[in-house]
């Protein structure tokens, strides 16, 4: 029997238009009510999937990216995920949902509250996927974006904060909270602290008036983060519960970049088993060989239209208008502001041996061909060739996770999974059933 890994599935369009540019829209789903969600979320639970974390961006692009965005409904419109997790929560009874919340637009005692509550309302299934996006920022304040290390300074202070609130209530607090009314006393404000934070970027006095979870700290939501810099893996040392890693997908890239978490979380205090390390497995899974042969040879001679679709794509996440430079030239300098992702900006680049002296082209070439998962050069493949690759990753490198991603339209569920899933559960890589004890107790039960 092979080693059990955790499968987590990121929800990459966010809340905006499921299946827009493809023939799955024709299924007529309409993307701005719950019941897509529900039915893939649904799905997904019956996976074996112990978390979903919710992809979002709050804003609908600066002036310069804001076409390139909307018209392909990469990048907008979207609507606010932690409002579609109470209807998801409806429509599932076991698996964990993480929208995604920004450090540097909502407030802490907000978010706190806010997190409390669907905590409460989801018996323990709630997290926050804590992202420090700095340009959305200008839609509530007039200050001047911060940096990429800055931005994660404020994020720690933010998550501190939050986690803080949590705690207002001690133990004992709920007098006659268990349910009984003896006392006539529901709690004790004794046990309330009202704390003031006074820090470099929050003014917050408390006590948070959600009530306090059941189990303590161990009934807290989760904190889950991206961001594979040195400051971003910081900060997952000092506060995640989950990382959401990207890495290349063999034994020494993934046991180098678990080590490196690790060694963060020890930094912080924390034990390394405190953080799960889930990574990107971006698959293509096909119906055989000879398909994979064929979608990745289509792939290796991309024509301009191919590769402006490609920079489109990345011109979303990189906040730069990739299109408006020349293809045949180098990026020039300083195309890329301080706030953008490191994390991203490596993506971009990855394989490319001298970013500064590459054409725009080149690079986009490399990020436009695919590779065969059995040659080792990609992710395209049959369901158990990715299978085989997910289960050599917990038994070479001791993996903790793996994180699939896309919309959450039922076509890409099942065209990822119906195969994937039997696959994986017959090395006895993936849970035949979640535990319903909440997010956590799934995501450390092993």
């Amino acid at each position: 029997m092979s080693r059990l890994q955790h499968v987590g599935y990121f929800f990459s369009r966010g809340f905006g238009p499921q299946g827009w540019g493809r023939p799955d829209w024709a299924w007529g789903w309409d993307w701005r009510r719950p019941d897509v969600y529900q039915q893939a979320v649904r799905e997904l639970e019956q996976a074996g999937v112990d978390l979903v974390v919710m992809e979002d961006a709050v804003s609908v692009g600066n002036p310069e990216t804001l076409e390139l965005r909307v018209r392909s409904a990469y990048g907008g419109p979207k609507h606010d995920p932690l409002l579609l997790a109470p209807y998801l929560f409806a429509a599932t009874s076991r698996i964990g949902l993480v929208p995604t919340v920004n450090a540097g637009i909502t407030p802490p005692y907000l978010a706190a509250r806010q997190a409390a509550t669907l905590q409460h309302l989801s018996s323990g299934r709630f997290g926050l996927n804590v992202v420090t996006d700095t340009g959305s920022a200008r839609h509530v304040s007039a200050e001047p974006p911060l940096d990429h290390d800055a931005a994660y300074d404020r994020a720690d202070e933010w998550t501190g904060l939050v986690r803080d609130l949590w705690r207002s209530w001690e133990d004992g607090a709920l007098a006659g909270g268990d349910g009984s009314s003896a006392t006539g006393r529901y709690a004790d404000g004794s046990r309330i602290r009202a704390r003031h934070h006074e820090g470099r970027y929050f003014d917050v006095t408390g006590p948070l008036n959600a009530a306090p979870f059941d189990d303590g700290r161990a009934g807290e939501p989760l904190v889950v983060s991206p961001g594979g810099s040195p400051r971003g893996l910081a900060f997952a040392g000092a506060h995640s519960d989950v990382q959401l890693a990207y890495a290349p997908l063999d034994a020494a890239s993934i046991r180098a970049y678990r080590a490196r978490v690790h060694e963060a979380a020890r930094a912080a205090g924390r034990r390394p088993d405190d953080v799960r390390v889930l990574f990107w497995v971006k698959a293509e899974v096909v119906a055989s060989r000879e398909e994979a042969e064929r979608v990745v040879a289509a792939s290796l001679d991309p024509s301009d239209a191919d590769l402006l679709a490609v920079a489109g794509h990345w011109s979303s996440d990189l906040e730069t208008d990739l299109t408006a430079h020349r293809l045949d030239a180098p990026l020039p300098a300083g195309a890329f502001g301080q706030h953008v992702s490191r994390g991203t900006l490596k993506g971009f680049f990855a394989g490319v041996e001298d970013p500064g002296a590459a054409t725009l082209r080149q690079v986009l070439v490399r990020r436009s061909r695919k590779g065969l998962v059995s040659e080792g050069e990609g992710l395209v493949g049959t369901a158990e060739e990715v299978a085989d690759l997910v289960e050599a990753l917990g038994e070479e490198a001791d993996n903790d996770g793996v994180l699939l991603s896309g919309d959450l339209h039922p076509v890409t569920l099942h065209r990822l999974l119906d195969e994937l899933v039997p696959a994986l559960r017959r090395r006895g890589v993936l849970r035949r059933e979640l535990g319903d004890g909440g997010a956590r107790a799934n995501l450390f039960d092993f």
